[in-house]
């Protein structure tokens, strides 16, 4: 099928062939037409499939079912394309916290045959022109409260010739105020299925962003994977999540996942906090939940207090779920925590496991419609229970924007998202740490991750972090960063007790040689710990 995407910016940045990852579609929901685009096959599509009336997107101020929705993206499409000049495959920025009004104008961006280039909303302007320079938009829709910090970028970047507001329905010019001038039934544009949808930047635990491409076909055989085979969503569930719609994690769940199910996505009016996030559970009747593990241990004392209502799955992704913060949801709320791993390459979870399928320990078994094995430095398959580095395949794969890295992620056809693992005997992968964060100590490998599982066990360590610090005897040593509840001393009784809390609990030679007490960690704004902010402090 021919690609409609008449701007071919990102299809000539593509890595070359015998760079990109080989493609797996085994399972039957994966075969996929040649044409398709997703937004059409979600959305213009869920009136036949008896959806047309349900909710799609709540907020304390309105409901829109699929219907309404698609009214006004049809509108949204019409001011891109007659308005603002948009032609299929023109990058847009998108620049906005979880609303409707950025759900709408990132579905629009898509069904009119643009790339979404979403961003995080608390990113300045030094790193919204990184973004630019790497993606070359010429429009930006953003939200009114937040266009300094892009006007600020745009500065000295002409690329960007336009920016408005999606939000503002007072403000003429505005998103709102074109579209409700115009007329619905816009036909979808009849992209390829290999055509692009967006370029998800990699969120910086490294601190240097990358430029994930995905496809249509990629997104749509992320709905048949996971979601299907795990989640298990129903046309009656309610989401909710913290993961912002620029994060893969956010976007799958909080956006097109529920899609794929005829369900139903609240967002709230500002921010969630744990206390928020719990209380906004119980008033709508939300059944399922997305944020990440630091969220989920902060809030627990909440849902304890609380209650959860009618939460039935609460899905944990974006960083290493320790175990106990899995036990500490459990015991607040009676609900068996569902893990999953997966990649911004990736575009979601490949790894996970639920309900009766849980095993303590370990994240889960490899998703239907992937692969993963566990191999050493040449690739190959390492003995179960040995730690080696994870390599997957499957349906999705990674496709970075002009950038040499390519070739770090994709070996031999086989993606490595720079995780080390295990595999048991029963097939289940547990997680060890970031590959780079593996610490060796007079020999001994020693993940971060567990540690920082035996520190949070302690009653007075509210967050932690693990990293390798250089050593000249031992060549590294096990540092940890400790956050300590209100009314706990950071003195030397704390830093002896913890350490020997750790020997109680895990192989004596892993506990942290040094331990500093920090009042806050540095992290992502979806909440991944930035290793190596610590490494550098």
């Amino acid at each position: 099928m021919k690609s409609a995407q008449t701007d071919r910016f990102v299809h000539e940045r593509l890595p070359a062939p015998s760079a990109l990852p080989a493609m797996r579609f085994d399972l039957p929901e994966l075969q996929l037409p040649d044409q398709a685009n997703l937004v059409e096959e979600l959305l213009d599509r869920a009136a036949a499939k008896g959806w047309g009336e349900r909710p799609l997107l709540r907020s304390a101020k309105i409901v829109l079912t699929y219907a309404d929705v698609r009214h006004r993206v049809d509108r949204i499409c019409r001011v891109l394309v007659e308005d603002l000049g948009m032609v299929p495959g023109n990058r847009v920025l998108l620049r906005g916290g979880n609303s409707i009004g950025m759900a709408l104008a990132w579905l629009a961006v898509v069904k009119a045959g643009g790339i979404a280039v979403a961003t995080m909303p608390l990113l300045r302007a030094r790193e919204l022109g990184d973004i630019i320079d790497k993606s070359q938009p010429a429009l930006a829709l953003c939200d009114a409260k937040l266009m300094e910090e892009l006007e600020l970028a745009q500065r000295d970047r002409p690329v960007l010739k336009t920016i408005v507001p999606f939000n503002a329905p007072d403000l003429p010019g505005s998103l709102a105020v074109r579209a409700a001038q115009k007329q619905g039934d816009f036909a979808a544009c009849p992209t390829a299925a290999d055509d692009i949808a967006l370029l998800a930047f990699t969120s910086g635990t490294t601190g240097k962003p990358k430029a994930a491409v995905h496809t249509h076909r990629d997104v749509l055989a992320a709905c048949a994977a996971w979601p299907r085979s795990v989640l298990k969503a129903t046309p009656d569930d309610i989401v909710v999540g913290s993961p912002p719609l620029a994060f893969t994690f956010g976007l799958g769940g909080l956006l097109v996942f529920p899609m794929a199910a005829g369900a139903s996505v609240y967002f709230p009016e500002a921010p969630y906090t744990p206390e928020t996030l719990v209380r906004t559970i119980n008033a709508i009747g939300a059944t399922i939940c997305y944020t990440a593990p630091t969220f989920y241990r902060q809030a627990a004392a909440f849902a304890r207090e609380l209650g959860i209502g009618k939460l039935r799955i609460a899905v944990s992704a974006g960083e290493g779920l320790p175990d106990a913060t899995r036990q500490l949801w459990k015991q607040a709320t009676g609900i068996e925590m569902l893990d999953g791993i997966g990649a911004t390459e990736m575009f979601h979870i490949f790894i996970s496991s639920a309900g009766a399928d849980v095993k303590r320990g370990a994240i889960g078994k490899v998703v239907p419609g992937y692969q993963a094995k566990v191999v050493d430095d040449e690739g190959r398959e390492v003995p179960r229970g040995t730690i080696g580095k994870l390599a997957v395949i499957g349906p999705t794969g990674c496709k970075y924007l002009d950038d040499a890295r390519q070739a770090n992620y994709v070996k031999d056809g086989w993606n490595y998202p720079g995780d080390a693992f295990l595999q048991d005997e029963d097939g289940y992968f547990v997680y060890q740490a970031r590959a780079d964060d593996m610490i060796i100590t007079a020999g001994y490998n020693v993940g971060g991750p567990e540690v920082e599982d035996a520190l949070l066990k302690h009653p007075a360590v509210a967050e932690c972090g693990v990293i390798g610090k250089p050593d000249e005897e031992r060549g590294m040593i096990v540092k940890a960063f400790c956050v300590l509840k209100p009314g706990q001393n950071g003195d030397a009784a704390m830093v002896k007790t913890l350490q020997d809390h750790v020997k109680a609990t895990i192989a004596p030679f892993k506990y942290p040689r040094e331990i500093e007490f920090v009042s806050a960690l540095p992290r992502t704004e979806t909440g991944k710990l930035q290793r190596f902010k610590l490494r550098q402090s």
